[in-house]
């Protein structure tokens, strides 16, 4: 994933992005952090080539995934699960073969297992948390190279969303693929992101490594600690460490 000097305007004249750039490497798990409206979506969605970005230029597997359409990256975002089709009385079987389930089989019983998938549901008649489950079985069924996330583990249960995660990572060690994932939900997520971007205000304020990242915050890199190791809780690092950056990107925004 290459992005260079990118900047989106919105139609009223608003600037979403400014000055994005971001080269993330095969293998790569990017995690995606910042406050409401900071931009994340707006990135996931020129990166998947659903919103046309004039100024800069973005490859995916040097293809501009706009103009050109790139086969292997796949978006889930959290509209899918509104969508009235998907709220009919529809077998779970039937969605599953409409996206090639039947054409990848083992995926998809591997997926089924995963997500705890019930092949009895009929779509009109589960939870929001079961419709989220059915959407991310079809959205991975077909081997990705590139997999953007958004927001689309909100509605899973803890087991659920730990065991997803644990696919997601052997994708990535196993397959020629990376993922950006959107989320402000960071339970057990200390261990997964290679990456972490922070986003502010349509800009990014920070992306590395994630032990780099982390060194600094908690002081171990030789003296570029951002916070005191007496006062650091060590009971969530990642969760810390985005809490602190959501507090600072508050006081530089200022009051609404």
């Amino acid at each position: 994933i290459e992005v260079d000097n990118l900047t989106y305007v919105f139609p009223n004249s608003v600037v979403g992005l400014h000055d994005i750039n971001i080269t993330l490497p095969q293998h790569s798990r990017t995690l995606l952090l910042g406050a409401n409206g900071a931009g994340k979506s707006t990135l996931l969605r020129i990166l998947a080539g659903k919103t046309l970005a004039k100024r800069g230029t973005i490859h995916i597997n040097g293809v501009d995934p706009f103009r050109s359409g790139v086969p292997g990256v796949t978006y889930l975002g959290t509209e899918w699960a509104a969508n009235p089709v998907v709220r009919h009385d529809m077998p779970v079987p039937v969605l599953l073969s409409s996206v090639g389930g039947d054409i990848f089989p083992d995926r998809r019983d591997e997926l089924i297992d995963i997500l705890d998938v019930d092949l009895a549901w009929h779509m009109h008649a589960v939870s929001d948390g079961e419709r989220r489950r059915v959407q991310l079985v079809m959205g991975l069924l077909r081997p990705w190279t590139t997999l953007l996330l958004d927001e689309v583990t909100v509605d899973l249960d803890v087991l659920v969303r730990a065991r997803l995660l644990d696919f997601l990572q052997r994708e990535t060690v196993m397959r020629e693929c990376a993922i950006v994932y959107a989320t402000h939900i960071f339970d057990g997520l200390a261990e997964w992101p290679s990456h972490i971007a922070h986003i502010h205000m349509g800009r990014v304020i920070d992306i590395g490594n994630t032990a780099d990242i982390m060194a600094a915050f908690v002081g171990t890199d030789g003296g570029k600690s951002v916070i005191s190791l007496q006062f650091y809780n060590r009971n969530s690092d990642l969760l810390t460490l985005a809490l602190k950056w959501l507090k600072d990107d508050l006081a530089d925004r200022g009051k609404r």
